[in-house]
């Protein structure tokens, strides 16, 4: 079931970016990665867990849609482990790397679209996750695409479930930004 912030969305990946895939980033089982690619999208759904994308890539055959999977562990120190100038798209849901932040904005393609929502500071009070490093701080999130044309922004408690988050839909300016 996908996200409901990537089906509000997800036209701007029809309607708005430039050729090229769609990266779901720290997928899992590839559900909002499978829901863009049954829109006619081509998508990459990356995760550490190689059970999990090949889980995916079945999800996917059985029904009907074709989607790349790629096992990597995105955290390793030092690397930029995104290609760059590459990406139409990335979504990232309750996922949270500090460090791989300018990675992915340079891994998109000038006018490409960015989806991510993922945990608060206040997730604490509602469950899980518990540890700062994968909670963001408030405005964090904006702060690091604030020079994008941000098309949605969200931070605060979304219902059934109760969780704490912080949305963002932006794109990437074509012209003059840096990465």
């Amino acid at each position: 079931m996908p996200d409901d912030l990537l089906k509000k969305y997800s036209h701007l990946f029809i309607d708005q970016a430039p050729p090229g895939p769609i990266l779901d980033l720290a997928s899992g089982s590839c559900g909002n990665g499978i829901f863009l690619a049954q829109k006619g999208l081509k998508v990459i759904c990356c995760d550490i867990s190689g059970e999990a994308l090949e889980s995916a890539k079945k999800d996917a055959q059985d029904q009907g849609i074709d989607i790349d999977i790629w096992q990597i562990d995105l955290e390793r120190e030092g690397i930029n482990p995104l290609p760059e100038d590459f990406f139409a798209g990335v979504i990232v849901f309750r996922y949270l790397h500090r460090p791989l932040i300018p990675c992915i904005r340079k891994a998109l393609k000038a006018g490409g679209i960015l989806i991510y929502e993922t945990y608060t500071i206040d997730q604490p009070k509602f469950g899980k996750p518990h540890n700062p490093m994968f909670l963001l701080k408030p405005n964090e999130l904006l702060s690091w695409f604030a020079d994008w044309e941000i098309i949605h922004h969200f931070e605060g408690i979304i219902q059934n479930p109760n969780r704490a988050t912080a949305q963002i839909v932006c794109k990437k300016e074509a012209f003059g930004t840096q990465n």
